[in-house]
């Protein structure tokens, strides 16, 4: 299948991804969008791993604040250089960001930023609720498992699903504005204030 400049340029629109590396998804998905779509995904995933040794200090602490002032986001998130760090698509994910903070209050940042007694009280919460329900002992395990990786995907930052895109996780979009920037991207830290409402730090 002929590969046009219109699929080349939806494609770089809806990835954000380079020209050639656009040009090649498309030809080796034979013109299929989702498929290019998966295959830059998955590149990004690639780049992402290979530049997060990269020193990353440089970025932006990004403000959003919503509801006529009833919600309050401000994260930092940084890059490799100030070029970088002061573009408008850098700027723009980093709005996402704390966008996505805004409306889905996590917890946590990363996986491992949830501490070990929380774990195990969710665990606790999710067993005694199975036997409640009088759930078979055999099964139980796997119930609790499901729990807990609800509770991580609702609560930590780059396990949830993107407001915009719900195929997406934030992990996922955070590779894909690696490989699109072509720099170790870094969301180092967040809060998160409501109106009256405790603040949640990250």
């Amino acid at each position: 299948m002929a590969i046009t400049t219109e699929m080349i340029k939806e494609l770089r629109e809806a990835t954000g991804v380079g020209i050639l590396d656009c040009r090649k998804a498309l030809e080796d998905s034979n013109g299929d969008m989702a498929k290019a779509k998966d295959i830059l995904r998955e590149k990004g995933l690639a780049m992402a791993a290979k530049r997060a040794g990269r020193q990353a200090s440089e970025g932006v602490v990004e403000m959003y604040s919503h509801g006529s002032g009833r919600v309050g986001v401000m994260v930092e998130v940084n890059c490799e250089t100030d070029f970088v760090g002061r573009s408008e698509s850098f700027r723009a994910f980093a709005h996402e960001i704390a966008l996505q903070i805004a409306a889905t209050s996590p917890l946590y940042l990363s996986e491992e930023d949830v501490p070990a007694d929380v774990l195990e009280h969710e665990k606790g919460i999710a067993t005694a609720k199975a036997k409640e329900e009088g759930k078979p002992e055999n099964i139980i395990p796997k119930i609790v498992e499901g729990y807990i990786n609800k509770y991580l995907d609702e609560n930590v930052l780059l396990r949830q699903a993107y407001i915009r895109d719900e195929s997406l996780t934030i992990q996922e979009l955070l590779n894909e504005n690696v490989a699109s920037i072509g720099e170790n991207v870094i969301i180092r830290r967040f809060t998160r204030w409501g109106l009256g409402e405790e603040s949640s730090e990250e």
